[in-house]
């Protein structure tokens, strides 16, 4: 293929997604061309955007320069992108030739970017582990936002590829007892594999748990779940909000125990870090600490589907079968 030729995935209407042709400028002199090995899907965001739930109002991500734009149709999303760079302009030191990076790009075959922006793969990190790293970077800051103690109850709402990252997380924390809920039998199985105490269906929850949760934090991305949320928590507990709902409502009883109970609801979004670590804390420290916790964690087993990028539209009818056992949903690049 001509290297000002590629193909990139481009999100066209209400679950409608094509993979196109699009022109890819030989790099300029401070920048590299990546060729792209793998990319992860979000079965949050991403999911929102191919359903058209996302606010169409809202720039695509003001911290990513590769998401330009807001996220009216058409448009191209995603941003875990793992490749190697293939040419590098006059400027760039001739060490990056060859590296094998990570990006937070859209999905397409191959790009153009400031090495500024990219992220060589740590020693030992294989390519398709390294598609984990948004979903591990928001794990780490829903644990920052959850900020667990020595011997809390924490129930985890949602199973999915960052409830399963979160959990593996807060399963090295010294608490008294980890609850993961989720519809998926195969869900809950994966949960207690990376360490949760004990799973239980959403039917059973309402059901069993004694609402003393002192922190419950919210992945489902169901907005009725939310309401379960302050159902399960204790009093003067806190609510940890990771979903993101898009243009749907949540149903939520705030006239009950959650005024009584002094419930805190907090918002944990990944672009931000929380004010009251601001003074130590930068994007760049918590992306290193991803980067170990991506190491330890070795996510490549949560991949259960690798479809070839040129089949994409695949993956989201695949994603948007809430009974289905898809977790992690890889492209592959040839």
């Amino acid at each position: 293929m001509d290297r000002t030729t590629g193909r990139s995935l481009y999100f066209v209407g209400p679950r409608a997604a094509r993979v196109e042709d699009r022109a890819v400028p030989d790099p300029g002199p401070d920048e590299v061309l990546v060729e792209t090995r793998a990319s992860l899907v979000s079965a949050g965001t991403e999911l929102l955007v191919y359903r058209g739930n996302a606010p169409t109002d809202l720039p695509a991500d003001e911290t990513i320069d590769a998401l330009a734009g807001d996220l009216s149709f058409p448009l191209r999303y995603g941003y875990a992108a793992v490749g190697e760079v293939a040419a590098v302009g006059e400027a760039v030191e001739t060490e990056w030739a060859g590296r094998r990076v990570f990006a937070f790009n859209p999905h397409e075959t191959r790009f153009v970017a400031d090495p500024a922006s990219l992220h060589p793969l740590p020693e030992g990190v294989g390519v398709e582990a390294a598609t984990f790293l948004p979903n591990v970077e928001t794990a780490v800051n829903l644990v920052h936002d959850a900020n667990p103690r020595l011997g809390e109850r924490v129930v985890v709402l949602g199973a999915g590829v960052v409830g399963l990252l979160t959990t593996a997380l807060l399963a090295r924390f010294p608490l008294s007892r980890l609850t993961v809920v989720d519809p998926l039998e195969s869900r809950r199985g994966r949960a207690r594999a990376v360490g949760a105490d004990e799973t239980v269906s959403p039917a059973d929850a309402r059901e069993t748990l004694d609402g003393d949760a002192d922190a419950v934090l919210e992945l489902s991305g169901s907005p009725a779940t939310l309401d379960d949320a302050v159902t399960h928590v204790g009093y003067d507990g806190r609510v940890v909000v990771g979903s993101w709902y898009g243009r749907k409502r949540a149903p939520v009883d705030l006239g009950g125990r959650f005024h009584r109970s002094r419930v805190s609801l907090v918002s944990s979004q990944v672009s931000t870090i929380d004010p009251a670590l601001r003074g130590r804390w930068t994007k760049e420290r918590r992306l290193g600490v991803a980067w170990d916790r991506l190491c330890d964690l070795d996510p490549a087993g949560l991949v259960t589907h690798r479809i070839p990028f040129e089949e994409a539209p695949r993956a989201y009818d695949l994603l948007d079968d809430g009974a289905t056992d898809a977790l992690g949903v890889l492209f592959t690049y040839d």
